[in-house]
């Protein structure tokens, strides 16, 4: 038995990769309606009424199912408020991102709902917006983009790397932190160096805060450093001689920086991360002309 219904699709980048022939990462359920009484006589997990979401148990395995929805953000660069639940599903896929992931495949028929020609953005290799607001709306987009950019080799549409520089020249630092954290690790766990490269020459660094100085770093790719030495923490190795102070940063994550920076005038003992190191050995890297 299949999980599928008229009314039942599954969005977003699960779409984006089938088209690439890529395996999915994961793969997110939109329900044109309402996701929980759809999901009534089934073994469910969990809801969440206020967001219209419900996980259920489905062939061994955890599924989360979303109600359609609509959002608005009633500040810029903060998290956005739902307005509507069970809203039709071309309104639901008008609040996302980027155009190619802006996509539905009914799970009954298999239909494609592309309403903002995100198939043809494939065909482009091309990154584009909804519309002009979306990084006002949601400067992790920005970082977003750079991920995306990355991982499938794609380039900025010309309007939206248009947009993207606007904005970089009046950033709004009041912004919700915890989500460009979010997006931060992702990208740079990666551990991709043209992610770092386009990061500076594109200016996306200017996001983390104002008065930024960026490493001028030239012996050896990062890249190179952390495919030596793995780390969960890879994307502070990328970003540790950068001003972090507006991120939410965990226990570990901020000794790991209180070390880099003593590792100015200290030698390293046995209670140093060698994630320090790392970035210390980029440090003086970067100092060497």
């Amino acid at each position: 038995m299949k999980l599928e219904n008229e009314k039942l699709y599954y969005v977003g980048g699960a779409v984006r990769d089938e088209l690439l022939r890529r395996k999915p990462l994961d793969i997110d359920y939109c329900f044109e309606g309402d996701a929980i009484k759809f999901a009534e006589g089934m073994d469910v997990v969990k809801t969440n009424p206020s967001f219209g979401t419900v996980r259920v148990m489905w062939k061994g395995k955890e599924i989360d199912i979303a109600s359609t929805r609509e959002e608005v953000y009633p500040k810029p660069g903060h998290l956005p408020v739902i307005t509507q639940l069970g809203c039709p599903l071309e309104d639901d896929l008008k609040r996302r991102d980027f155009t190619i992931n802006a996509m539905a495949r009914r799970t009954t028929d298999g239909q494609l709902v592309d309403p903002f020609n995100g198939i043809g953005d494939l065909e482009e290799r091309k990154i584009r917006v909804l519309h002009e607001r979306s990084f006002i709306d949601d400067p992790t987009r920005i970082i977003r983009a750079l991920k995306f950019s990355v991982r499938l080799g794609f380039n900025l549409a010309k309007n939206t790397k248009r947009l993207q520089d606007e904005y970089l020249e009046n950033i709004n630092y009041d912004i919700c932190w915890h989500r460009m954290k979010k997006e931060l690790i992702e990208t740079f766990s990666l551990n991709k160096q043209k992610a770092y490269d386009k990061f500076v020459k594109d200016g996306l660094y200017k996001l983390l805060g104002p008065n930024q100085v960026v490493p001028e770093i030239k012996q050896r790719s990062i890249e190179a450093i952390v495919k030596q030495y793995p780390t969960k923490y890879s994307w502070l190795v990328y970003l540790g001689l950068f001003d972090l102070s507006n991120l939410e940063l965990t226990r570990p994550e901020k000794k790991i920086l209180e070390w880099a920076e003593r590792l100015k005038t200290e030698k390293p003992s046995n209670n140093t991360p060698f994630e320090s190191l790392l970035i210390h050995r980029l440090r003086l890297e970067s100092l060497d002309d």
